[in-house]
């Protein structure tokens, strides 16, 4: 098992789930670039939070699915940082296409997401295959529950990009395994109710359908990536955290 305090990480998607998660990290006492898209006030916050706990945390402005932009941010965090050992990727949109709205442009829009899964992880191995030691560094990507047997409806295109990154996550870990680098995806279920939803429709359609009745545990899956970047055997695993959500019936949202 890898001793994280001193170790580095690259996180992007740092709302709602991943401000949990960059304060989780930071409490182990890992040193972390926070790229942001938009967010700037937000992030400016996460960084006052968690500076107590860290020697270094650097901020960078970045869009994840421009491969210029990605190959930049690695380059600033390497750095800034010294190294790469960790990235830990939750930028994610939550596109909505109900059938009649489908077209090329909803496609392409939900794809950018495994787009920007795939420039990252690319990038990010590279500066990590030059790190010392048996273990270089590991990759965590950010897929959703209902990508697997049970798609909700009217989330098509965003679905079918979140099965790209499990299977990317998968591709990854073998491409990856003789350099010494462990890959694996996160598959949250319902666990932050997004702006524009209303809590009834979040409540009745969402996570009323869930076994257990409640949301997805944010804590839960910024412990389970801890667990996952100290070891140093489990590599190309897609794992969800969703109440069981996988279990049950197809979702209207």
């Amino acid at each position: 098992m890898l001793s994280l305090k001193g170790k580095t990480a690259v996180v992007t998607g740092s709302k709602r789930l991943g401000s949990v998660v960059v304060k989780r990290l930071a409490q182990e006492g890992i040193n972390l670039a926070i790229v942001y898209k938009e967010s700037l006030e937000e992030v400016l916050q996460l960084r006052e939070e968690v500076s107590p706990y860290v020697e270094k945390v650097h901020l960078i402005q970045a869009d994840v699915n421009v491969e210029e932009d990605v190959q930049r941010l690695l380059n600033e965090s390497k750095e800034e940082l010294g190294q790469i050992c960790f990235l830990v990727n939750l930028a994610s949109g939550f596109p909505r296409a109900t059938f009649s709205d489908l077209n090329g442009q909803e496609w392409d829009r939900a794809m950018a997401d495994a787009k920007g899964n795939y420039l990252l992880a690319v990038y990010a191995a590279r500066h990590m295959m030059n790190n010392p030691g048996n273990t270089k560094g590991h990759i965590i990507m950010c897929s959703d529950t209902s990508a697997g047997e049970t798609p909700h409806l009217n989330y098509l295109p965003h679905l079918t990009a979140k099965a790209a990154v499990n299977f990317m996550g998968r591709a990854f870990a073998l491409e990856l395994a003789s350099s010494g680098i462990l890959v694996n995806t996160i598959a949250p279920g319902p666990t932050v109710k997004p702006p524009r939803m209303d809590q009834e429709t979040w409540e009745r359609n969402l996570i009323d359908k869930t076994p257990l009745k409640r949301e997805s545990s944010s804590e839960e899956i910024a412990d389970l990536i801890l667990t996952l970047l100290r070891s140093e055997t489990i590599t190309g695993e897609t794992i969800r955290v969703d109440s069981g959500r996988h279990l049950a019936a197809p979702a209207i949202a």
